[in-house]
């Protein structure tokens, strides 16, 4: 009898979900159909807040897990943030801010796992980050759509506050990334030969 994959959890679907969300969101947004923008990226924000509320539960974490959470999330934040910066000029700095933060993390990532060195998961100020980030979505898109109200200051005031609280969590994620890169404790290591072979086994 095979084995059951422990990737193939609702974590992961979950994580999987949200990639899959962003398709429809830049289709409303770019539509100016903000309404069901603003539901689509809801749906995304709670398939968020489940899967880590699942995966602790019922003790389904991953390692493939640890990487397509955060994937996700900066995809979808990839996704809004550009979206936004098309819509108003003004917050491409912003837009630059977020681009070089996402690129360090995912090069810094790529090389732990080089060198064999486990990622590090998502983190309460990443997990912040990403509530804020949402929450500045939500009542932007809420101005604009539902009350026509066109305040660029009162834009430009709650992406900077998000942006604000990336950075923190980027220099906190930074410092995550050096510390498991210098670790000699096992539980920072990978052997991904050895994953490829218990995955091979399970076949």
């Amino acid at each position: 009898m095979k084995n059951r994959n422990k990737n193939i959890n609702i974590p992961n679907g979950l994580s999987v979900l949200r990639i899959i969300l962003i398709v429809p969101f830049v289709y409303y947004f770019m539509r100016n159909q903000l309404l069901q923008a603003a539901i689509v990226l809801i749906a995304s924000g709670l398939t968020d807040m489940f899967d880590g509320m699942i995966a602790r539960r019922f003790n389904q974490f991953t390692e493939l897990g640890q990487m397509l959470d955060p994937l996700s999330d900066k995809l979808t934040q990839g996704a809004v943030a550009i979206c936004l910066a098309i819509e108003e000029p003004v917050l491409i700095p912003l837009l630059g801010i977020f681009v070089l933060k996402e690129a360090v993390m995912v090069i810094a990532a790529c090389f732990l796992i080089k060198k064999n060195k486990r990622p590090g998961g998502s983190k309460w100020y990443g997990k912040v980050a990403t509530t804020l980030f949402y929450i500045s979505f939500a009542v932007i898109v809420a101005m604009r759509g539902i009350w026509k109200i066109q305040d660029l200051t009162v834009t430009i005031i709650l992406l900077s506050i998000t942006a604000a609280f990336m950075i923190y969590a980027f220099v906190q994620y930074f410092k995550m990334y050096l510390f498991i890169l210098h670790s000699n404790d096992p539980k920072d290591s990978m052997n991904l030969d050895e994953l490829m072979d218990k995955k091979s086994a399970r076949k």
